[in-house]
C-alpha cells in the first residue's frame, strides 16, 4: 500500500511538472499549449482521485487505520 500510495504522489508531481512545463514552452500554436496543459491537468486530477479512492477503499477493508488524535475530554 506504501507503494502505491508514493507511485500516486510521484505521478501527481510528475503531471504538474508536465503542464509547468507546457505552460512555460512558446508554442507557435497557443491551441496546442493550452490544450496539452489542460491535459496535464486532468492527469492530476484523476491520480488524485484515484489516490482518494484507494485509500478509502484500503481503510475500509482494514488494510490502514486511522491513527488520529482522539476525540473527546
Amino acid at each position: 500500500m506504501t507503494y502505491l500510495v508514493a507511485l500516486a504522489f510521484i505521478a501527481i508531481l510528475a503531471s504538474l511538472g508536465a503542464a509547468l512545463f507546457f505552460m512555460m514552452k512558446d508554442g507557435t500554436d497557443g491551441k496546442q499549449k493550452t490544450s496539452n496543459m489542460a491535459r496535464a491537468l486532468a492527469f492530476r486530477v484523476g491520480f488524485s482521485v484515484l489516490l482518494f479512492v484507494c485509500i478509502l477503499i484500503a481503510w475500509k477493508m482494514g488494510y490502514i487505520q486511522p491513527t488520529g488524535i482522539p476525540v473527546g475530554k
